[in-house]
């Protein structure tokens, strides 16, 4: 049962919703109304400027377009279906009530439609409580988490972001309440809108694999002898059973990453083509996905690490430190935290006390999953990709908003400065996002 606290916050943080959605399609409204375009595409597949036009910018043409006809051209392949799929369902829908059918408007109108219902707000704050225990850190994180780095592809485009931020932080709260069915489930669903949907599985793993293992140990002696033996299930409390729902829970967020590659595998890859690409025969495991990333994006280690880039590290610099600031301050603690998730580690003897309570809350040891996955995404995007879609998937992370939180509880000026940060760059990249100015 919700208390009447929590029943008031989520309430606000609805409302609180309803109106930053409705700022963000007021501003790119009127940018796209008074400034010219500096691609004029839009209004060339849609006639005119409706409504439906300024929804058509970056990456929703390829949506819309898989949508339409399915993949045309190769480098179609770097979007996963999931996006596609929906819009598809929807425009159906839409046809049977009357509004067309498999235009390019109905597309995007559905696409954005079903965006703007997946607000991952009041989910952000029940997993932040969960973890917290506080109705007021929970009500803060979530109320932060409005002030995106990304307004107009996290709340209002036909975009990946929406849907997959509300997947995962549906799975997360899944796994932070033990429930790994159904955290797989949604796991495997953000998955087939985002590639990185991959590392959910390791929230699977931490929780029904690793967080077992670190708690049942006595010392380290014992952990070398039994995993040189054949005592490793016993240590990690698995029967075999538990194992394998573990090795199929956290393979199941794998699978839409492996469909995609396969299925492209099966229409390119055939013999009896009469072409048969590169890509096909120059890896151990084919990948099209890897191809055309690499080929179409120069997506790779430090390919993006040029002169003409630094625009782009520049735009992403502040929320890429927010995040690395965060995990600094975590993982530097990690001394502290450690006898916390393993007991067996602070001494043989039983009557050594327990630890002392961490300082902190934003030091609680249930984090460390959520640190390691925060960090591991930050590195690839720092160093093998286009650094500049941090702003759109650093604020899919619930820790870019407990970062945000413990910044203005413990460092006010620092949590003042990422507010105004938030709000002064969340209102400039709604503007180029609606003239068709990069970044993306």
């Amino acid at each position: 049962m919700q208390s009447a606290m929590t029943r008031r916050h989520v309430q606000t943080l609805l409302t609180l919703s309803v109106i930053v959605r409705l700022a963000v399609w007021i501003l790119v409204y009127i940018s796209a109304r008074l400034l010219p375009l500096f691609d004029a595409s839009p209004s060339i597949w849609i006639n005119g400027t409706p409504p439906s036009s300024i929804l058509l910018r970056w990456d929703a043409f390829h949506f819309a377009h898989v949508a339409r006809e399915g993949y045309v051209y190769e480098h179609e392949w770097a979007f996963f279906n999931g996006l596609p799929l929906l819009m598809r369902i929807l425009d159906h829908l839409q046809a049977l009530a009357g509004f067309g059918t498999n235009g390019w408007g109905t597309l995007l109108r559905g696409g954005a439609g079903m965006a703007i219902l997946c607000d991952s707000t009041h989910v952000l704050y029940h997993l932040s409580l969960h973890y917290f225990r506080s109705p007021s850190l929970a009500f803060l994180s979530a109320a932060l988490s409005l002030l995106s780095s990304s307004p107009a592809a996290l709340k209002l485009a036909s975009y990946n972001e929406p849907f997959f931020t509300y997947l995962s932080y549906r799975g997360m709260l899944a796994c932070a309440r033990s429930k790994w069915a159904a955290a797989s489930v949604c796991f495997a669903l953000a998955s087939m809108f985002r590639s990185n949907g991959i590392l959910l599985s390791g929230f699977i793993l931490w929780g029904m694999l690793v967080a077992p293992f670190l708690t049942g140990q006595k010392d380290l002696v014992s952990i070398i002898i039994r995993v040189m033996t054949s005592e490793l299930m016993h240590l990690c409390q698995l029967t075999p059973r538990r194992l394998l729902k573990c090795v199929l829970l956290t393979a199941l967020p794998l699978i839409p990453f492996i469909h995609h590659n396969v299925m492209a595998y099966l229409l390119f890859c055939k013999p009896s083509a009469t072409h048969i690409p590169d890509w096909c025969t120059n890896n151990m495991l084919p990948s099209i996905y890897s191809h055309v990333q690499s080929k179409y994006w120069n997506v790779g280690f430090l390919r993006y690490w040029t002169v003409s880039n630094i625009p782009n590290f520049m735009f992403a610099l502040p929320v890429l430190l927010h995040v690395f600031a965060f995990c600094w301050f975590y993982l530097s603690n990690l001394p502290a935290i450690i006898p916390h998730i393993a007991p067996w580690i602070r001494s043989k003897n039983n009557d050594v006390p327990p630890p002392p309570q961490l300082d902190s809350p934003f030091l609680s040891p249930s984090l460390l999953p959520h640190v390691l996955h925060a960090l591991a995404l930050t590195l690839i995007l720092t160093f093998n990709a286009h650094v500049q879609i941090s702003l759109r998937l650093l604020p899919s992370l619930p820790l870019t908003y407990w970062a945000a939180a413990r910044l203005m509880l413990d460092l006010p000026k620092w949590g003042k400065a990422w507010v105004t940060w938030s709000v002064l760059w969340g209102a400039l990249s709604c503007v180029l996002w609606a003239v068709f100015l990069p970044p993306a």
